[in-house]
């Protein structure tokens, strides 16, 4: 891949200022945002991403004109030096839709899979996965993770079985060289189950870096019917990825990039579950019953319905008592 000036960088963060203010300086109104199914979408109050981040990160190289996909036709931009020039005008309004999805996603309850086994993306996944408190696979993608997860269940019991006779002693009623085999069958269940260890039902929605070669992620998700959120670079098939992102998907900072906004779409959903059950308590709080304000020593004011109480024969008996314990001081002086 040929170099990549600053003063490209500059060029192509003109090309699309203009493109993004053109229709205000001709002083046309703004058209709404549509998906790609003709539907307008809904703006967020707050910038999910913006153009600078974008260029700065180099989201918006492709790869080789060679190594193209033509159904990426319509969101290349334009072709510099060789190489593939990626819109950042949809891939900004496809961020904000897979962002909104995400957040529903979150919002309903249902867990976030990201998966990014390339060794650029590893890292990244892992970090923001884990930020976010979602699972994620960034090793290996083992064929059935989804189509055959009752399989998978047994692999994920069998670790946390190896981690707990780790902890309660058993490891020291064991030979070493059984020590040793429990040790490495671990450390493989760890390096290929470590991101789903606590995942006990299909996730509601999976994000793919790099759909060309996660194509076996791809096809299992789709014939579960999870939705797919995924960056498609110029290389790759945007065909039966129901929020594709056209984007770089091989350099290390356009991939930390794209995992941040959707960990923080999942995040901010769960801020927004969080807010409601607090508003839900603080109403609970500000409800009074009558026996709440009710007060044992207030006066009786209006005695027309009054009904004095009745006596127990319990008081009875203790006033007896009481009486029969009482000692008269002048009968006892007055003897002396």
């Amino acid at each position: 891949m040929p170099d990549r000036k600053p003063d490209f960088l500059v060029d192509c963060y003109e090309i699309f200022r203009i493109r993004m203010v053109g229709s205000r300086v001709k002083g046309q109104v703004g058209k709404p945002v549509k998906n790609g199914r003709g539907f307008p979408v809904k703006e967020l109050s707050m910038a999910v991403v913006t153009m600078k981040s974008l260029l700065e990160s180099g989201v918006h190289f492709g790869h080789q004109v060679k190594r193209w996909d033509p159904r990426m036709k319509k969101y290349i931009f334009a072709e510099r030096n060789g190489i593939h020039i990626i819109d950042l005008q949809k891939t900004i309004t496809a961020i904000k839709e897979s962002y909104e999805e995400i957040r529903k996603v979150a919002s309903s309850g249902k867990s976030v899979l990201f998966v990014g086994t390339k060794k650029q993306a590893q890292q990244a996944v892992q970090k923001e996965a884990e930020r976010c408190g979602m699972y994620y696979v960034n090793n290996r993608w083992l064929g059935g993770t989804l189509t055959n997860f009752a399989t998978i269940k047994k692999s994920l019991l069998r670790l946390k079985k190896i981690e707990k006779m780790e902890v309660d002693g058993t490891f020291s009623n064991l030979t070493k060289k059984e020590v040793a085999g429990l040790l490495k069958e671990k450390e493989k269940l760890q390096k290929n189950y470590g991101g789903i260890k606590e995942m006990k039902e299909l996730p509601g929605a999976i994000f793919v870096i790099d759909t060309h070669k996660e194509q076996i992620a791809v096809k299992e998700a789709h014939r579960m019917g999870i939705p797919i959120v995924a960056i498609v670079d110029t290389n790759c098939n945007p065909e039966g990825i129901d929020f594709p992102i056209p984007g770089n998907d091989d350099a290390i900072r356009a991939i930390s990039l794209f995992t941040s906004i959707i960990a923080n779409a999942v995040i901010e959903a769960d801020n927004e579950q969080g807010l409601k059950i607090i508003e839900t308590l603080g109403d609970e709080d500000d409800v009074t019953t009558d026996a709440s304000t009710k007060s044992e020593d207030e006066e009786i004011v209006d005695y027309s319905n009054y009904t004095p109480t009745e006596v127990k024969e319990e008081d009875v008996e203790a006033d007896r008592k009481d009486e029969q314990d009482f000692i008269d001081e002048d009968k006892v002086y007055s003897g002396k």
